[in-house]
């Protein structure tokens, strides 16, 4: 998942940590801040840790449990830097987009989060539990509810689930996950051989893949086992899409809805509301309510401006939040020494860990990249977005909310040289014979990418580099440093798990077989030794072992290959208005959910 930072929170900016034993995951997540958080304390979160624990067939089964003093009707505006460039679920995969289609969108599994501890289950949205497995785990099979209609009333049968796997086969599905499609029919993009134009020429995945023997029940077939389906079934592309309503490309603008809101007058650019779908029924529901009348969400909104008419709290910014917007850091300060402010605050812990990818295509000489591993000011250039509020210094591509995560693992020495080691990248260089080594250093043209520019600049010089800075407009950020042959030799990207589990950062972000355009290997690495270790690891059917393998995996490809600098492992602090209730945090998605929230 991005976070897309540089323009969104995106593509899910993904590093998730994850514990997985005997069914359940045990997730760190943070919390402080939030409810009365005293300003006088230490800005940094207190770690706990909660299980994911894989639901039961009553667990999945709706209505939702009412919040005590939940009132409904109402407008909640949400105040979102960044405008939305995807609405089609299979097309979403940064942060912002991922927690706003959890308002229309239902995927065959999903999370639900307890409204007091916070702690995620895993359970059936549109399937009745989180999947049977046979045949070793290599057959899974998914029973649809009952009772489930789209926005305009008509059922959802498992053609339209069938439809919505299918669809991602089409060749312009270029920016959601894909791991279904991949354990499916072939990694990397091998996959979309098996179905070049998607279902929309009458063809479709054989029944020995994909097969729906009747309106209720959808079968997965693997040709190993894969232990790890609950949880790729929730991801936003694995829900369902009637084949009568698909316009394709079109159907980014107006996707039909399941879940218990509709999309009403989306305006690209601007803002977007959300309104109730009358067609949803609750009593098939187990994560979500209908509290809220209407979500208003407007775009534009720096963090400077939500922060300050969050913390202000007058007039519609009463019942006013934000799904991804952190307190801007010019503004922490003094929204810490605003006792009320406060008590309507979270700090958590996402799942992304930051980083500066090096473009190993261009800088081929592992020393220069080790040079630049150890020259990078990992700490000053977490100051510029906000300090301890905003995250803690990463030492590796992993972190803390992974089971298995080593603190003490920091090769490069971040949080020992937090402005970097100029003396020890000025060795290196030397060693390389490349002293003088010029460096082109994408960033986005945000203020804050602006200012960490700077501090970026002047650390890679002090170290004997050179450096040409060129600046990317936010909006396109991800799509220029995605292309292979991008002329960038350093940008900074941010990825977190899909789910609970390090597979789906390994793999997706250091695999070789993860390099084309628009994948999340912005590194481009593709180094034999390391993709054949993937292929092992992939097939360890003990998660808890898989767990610690892919950790292992991980540092390895740090200290051997060096592909990326680590700089932060990312935090959110954010305010709502003192008109709302039920807000909590989303600790997959890493932003504030809204599928709870209230009008007091």
């Amino acid at each position: 998942m991005n976070t897309e930072e540089p323009s969104k929170n995106s593509r899910r900016a993904r590093t998730y940590a994850v514990a997985l034993a005997a069914g359940a995951l045990a997730l760190a997540g943070c919390s402080s801040g939030g409810g009365g958080s005293n300003p006088k304390d230490s800005n940094e979160p207190k770690m706990e840790s909660q299980d994911i624990t894989l639901g039961t067939a009553a667990d999945s089964t709706g209505p939702a449990k009412d919040l005590p003093g939940a009132k409904k009707g109402g407008t909640v505006t949400v105040l979102q830097r960044d405008a939305f460039e995807h609405l089609d679920p299979g097309q979403i995969y940064v942060s912002d987009e991922l927690i706003m289609q959890t308002l229309y969108n239902r995927t065959l599994t999903n999370y639900q989060f307890d409204d007091k501890t916070g702690k995620a289950k895993l359970v059936g949205d549109l399937a009745t539990d989180t999947g049977k497995s046979s045949d070793g785990g290599r057959t899974w099979t998914y029973t649809l509810k009952d009772g489930l209609k789209f926005e305009d009333g008509s059922p959802i049968t498992s053609k339209d689930v069938r439809q919505a796997v299918e669809r991602l086969y089409a060749p312009y599905q270029t920016n959601g996950p894909t791991y279904l499609q991949q354990w499916l029919s072939g990694e990397g993009q091998k996959y979309r051989k098996a179905l070049p134009d998607g279902p929309y020429k009458g063809k479709h995945l054989p029944k020995s893949v994909l097969d729906t023997p009747d309106d209720k029940t959808v079968v997965f077939h693997f040709d190993q086992p894969r232990a790890e389906v609950p949880f790729a079934v929730a991801m936003p592309n694995i829900g369902a899409v009637p084949p009568a309503k698909d316009t394709k490309e079109k159907y980014d603008k107006a996707p039909l809805a399941s879940g218990p809101y509709k999309i009403q007058n989306f305006k690209p650019g601007k803002g977007i509301q959300f309104v109730k779908n009358d067609k949803w029924d609750p009593k098939t529901d187990p994560i979500r309510h209908q509290y809220v009348e209407k979500f208003d969400v407007s775009f534009g909104h720096q963090w400077v401006d939500s922060t300050r008419r969050l913390q202000a709290n007058k007039g519609a910014d009463r019942n006013g939040m934000t799904w991804t917007n952190a307190v801007d850091p010019s503004q922490i300060s003094t929204v810490l020494k605003d006792k009320e402010a406060m008590s309507r605050s979270l700090t958590e812990t996402q799942p992304y860990v930051d980083v500066v990818s090096i473009n190993t295509d261009r800088v081929k000489d592992k020393k220069v990249r080790e040079a630049i591993a150890w020259a990078f000011p990992s700490g000053q250039y977490l100051q510029q977005f906000g300090g301890p509020k905003a995250g803690e210094i990463g030492g590796g591509l992993v972190g803390p909310t992974l089971k298995g995560y080593d603190p003490k693992f920091d090769p490069f020495q971040k949080k020992k040289y937090p402005g970097g080691n100029a003396k020890k990248a000025r060795e290196l260089l030397k060693e390389a014979g490349k002293e003088n080594y010029e460096l082109v250093y994408a960033y986005g043209n945000g203020d804050t990418h602006q200012d960490a520019s700077v501090v970026v600049e002047q650390a890679l010089e002090r170290a004997g580099f050179k450096v040409q800075k060129k600046e990317i407009d936010q909006s396109t950020y991800y799509t220029q440093i995605g292309k292979v042959k991008n002329k960038f030799d350093l940008y900074r990207s941010s990825w977190g798990a899909d789910w609970p589990s390090a597979s789906t950062v390994v793999p997706p972000v250091y695999g070789g077989e993860n390099v084309y355009d628009d994948s999340a290997n912005y590194s481009h690495l593709n180094v034999p030794s390391v993709n054949d270790e993937i292929g092992r690891v992939t097939k360890v059917s003990d998660l808890s072992r898989a767990t610690s393998e892919w950790i292992k995996l991980s540092e390895k490809i740090l200290t051997d290959e060096v592909p990326a600098v680590p700089t932060f492992y990312n935090r959110l602090f954010t305010l709502w208005g003192s008109g709302l209730g039920g807000v909590k945090f989303n600790s997959v998605y890493g932003a504030v959910d809204p599928t709870a929230v209230f009008i007091k």
